[in-house]
């Protein structure tokens, strides 16, 4: 069923009307490491999760970045989940457009919308504007900061409704 749920995803994210602004450039060796997920409109394998987080590794062998997602279903201290997954950069310009894959054969474009690498927060999306996820560096990243991360978003005109916000531990 998860399978057939990504295959419905990407059928309608690349139906829909493409939003492809990103930053201007992103430096990718500053950009890897750690991001806890802290708020966005999500897959549906993303429903009900804690303490969620993305670990980005440049692949220097295979010219990728190695993704870890980790969370715990359904409670601060529900069962680890892991799906690891892999994406290349398809715009070296801007090092800002990637596509990423859970598994063979999909493949979705993801796009750094925004940046601040003053208040460690990003902002990544899909082009048909579905899907939004709200990353900072640190786990108690606070609501105020993520609603201020959210508002530069929808300023330049991504869709920010529906979004559900991710409880983290503290203790990370």
């Amino acid at each position: 069923m998860k399978i057939l749920n990504l295959i419905v995803m990407g059928i309608f994210t690349s139906c829909a009307s493409p939003y492809l602004q990103t930053v201007s450039h992103i430096d990718r060796d500053r950009f890897m490491g750690t991001w806890y997920v802290m708020a966005g409109r999500f897959t549906a394998v993303e429903k009900d999760v804690y303490n969620s987080v993305e670990i980005y590794t440049w692949n220097e062998a295979k010219q990728r970045i190695d993704i870890d997602f980790s969370y715990n279903k359904g409670a601060l201290d529900g069962p680890l989940k892991k799906i690891p997954q892999k994406a290349w950069i398809i715009n070296q310009e801007t090092n800002a457009t990637w596509k990423v894959s859970p598994f063979w054969p999909l493949k979705f474009t993801y796009l750094v919308l925004a940046l601040d690498e003053v208040k460690n927060w990003t902002a990544i999306g899909v082009p048909g504007q579905g899907y939004l996820w709200i990353m900072a560096r640190d786990p108690s990243f606070d609501r105020a900061s993520i609603d201020a991360a959210l508002k530069a978003v929808a300023e330049k005109g991504y869709d920010t409704r529906d979004i559900v916000y991710v409880e983290h531990s503290k203790k990370k």
